[in-house]
């Protein structure tokens, strides 16, 4: 399978780097967690909030809370506090001229839990926001009509 990860890894997530304007990344993004299933259940402005609470100047960061609820009602059925770990966390900052976008690996969130049935799902979970987020890397779709004049 071709590596995912253009950024940095870490223990917890993982991610690309888009040459994009954070913008379309964010358009973009919310399509492919689409595709895989994922609808946003929260967006957070982090930029906003820290000026609105600290006055404090930050980039452009935005943490979307992204679930399937498929998954997500796999997981409650099968451990009812599972909850505490969900949604999936996503990410998107300005870097340098693009926009980075990484994914809270659910493998390590929820391997904290020792129930059996939460690891199928944890590994679907990770599939899917790989497919996501691989899928951004892709061309964007064009609306052009071969032929057309």
């Amino acid at each position: 399978m071709e590596e995912l990860t253009t950024t940095t890894p870490t223990a917890y997530g993982f991610g690309v780097h888009l040459d994009l304007p954070f913008a379309e990344a964010m358009a973009r993004t919310r399509a492919t967690l689409k595709e895989q299933g994922f609808g946003v259940l929260t967006e957070i402005d982090v930029q906003q909030t820290l000026k609105e609470k600290l006055g404090a100047p930050f980039r452009r960061y935005v943490i979307l809370g992204a679930c399937n609820p498929p998954l997500a009602h796999r997981a409650l059925t099968a451990e009812l506090d599972i909850g505490l770990l969900l949604p999936c966390n996503v990410v998107l900052y300005e870097a340098g001229s693009g926009t980075t976008v990484k994914a809270m690996d659910p493998q390590a969130a929820l391997g904290l839990v020792a129930n059996s049935a939460i690891a199928p799902v944890a590994a679907e979970a990770r599939d899917r926001l790989e497919r996501a987020l691989r899928a951004l890397r892709q061309p964007a779709p064009t609306n052009e009509v071969d032929g057309a004049i």
